[in-house]
């Protein structure tokens, strides 16, 4: 089975890769396929616009994969226009790159007291042979991190932002070399459950 992850983003085909070994399935990319366009993205929640990404790259292949995030500071209001939400990458409408999100966001948790509490929310959507296959990660399944102000001189490729991430037990950087981001019994529970949880629909969603 030839299945596209719809991204660019290594991190995140490594990511999916990780989560469907040993399943006899050739991964794609975006790159692999040349594929340059890019849908709009006008869902109003991380599930809408993973749905939309699958749908737009279904017309390269038979099987995809996609995946969007939204970023929430508990800090802020969910209609704060300050919260990161889903224009992780394009606050105030523009494009950044990886180093213009680490500075964009150092100076958003500047004004905020230099440090907020964040987690991730994650849209999957699969596309199965002309069907689109869903789901959302609600925030209660999200762990917790601190976000700070003062960025770490290491880089995740495809993960800026976890220059800025901070442990919320060990209170290392999610860069730090030898860093167990969930070392914590109760963060272990969380994350085993959400892998879980996301593996299971992978699996049921492609039909492996």
């Amino acid at each position: 089975m030839k299945v596209l992850i719809g991204t660019t983003n290594p991190a995140k085909v490594g990511r999916f890769r990780d989560f469907l070994p040993d399943k006899g399935i050739e991964f794609l990319t975006l790159r692999d396929l040349e594929v340059k366009v890019e849908p709009k993205e006008s869902g109003l929640t991380p599930e809408e616009n993973a749905r939309i990404k699958a749908e737009f790259y279904s017309v390269y292949c038979d099987y995809v994969i996609c995946n969007d995030s939204g970023l929430y500071f508990d800090e802020l209001p969910i209609e704060d226009p300050r919260q990161p939400g889903l224009n992780i990458r394009t606050p105030n409408g523009k494009r950044l790159d990886d180093e213009e999100m680490i500075e964009y966001y150092s100076a958003l948790i500047h004004s905020l007291g230099g440090k907020v509490m964040a987690r991730y929310i994650d849209g999957i959507a699969v596309f199965n042979r002309g069907k689109v296959i869903s789901c959302q990660v609600e925030r209660e399944m999200s762990a917790p991190f601190y976000m700070v102000e003062e960025a770490s001189p290491l880089r995740h490729e495809g993960w800026p932002l976890d220059s800025l991430s901070v442990n919320k037990n060990t209170k290392t950087y999610f860069v730090d070399h030898g860093n167990n981001i969930y070392d914590d019994v109760e963060e272990q529970i969380m994350i085993g459950n959400y892998r879980r949880w996301v593996v299971e629909f992978l699996e049921n969603a492609l039909g492996v």
